[in-house]
């Protein structure tokens, strides 16, 4: 593998992994609310 193509693979991958992140973190902030939301709906 090239040094160039070292460099794209990486890139990719750390473009994945922050859109996997984001994903996670709004489920996160979603089932917050929701749960905040059944408490205090009781």
């Amino acid at each position: 593998m090239t040094p160039d193509e070292r460099a794209l693979f990486e890139k990719r991958r750390r473009g994945r992994n922050i859109a996997i992140g984001l994903v996670l973190v709004s489920l996160a902030i979603l089932f917050y609310f929701i749960g905040m939301a059944r408490l205090l709906r009781g």
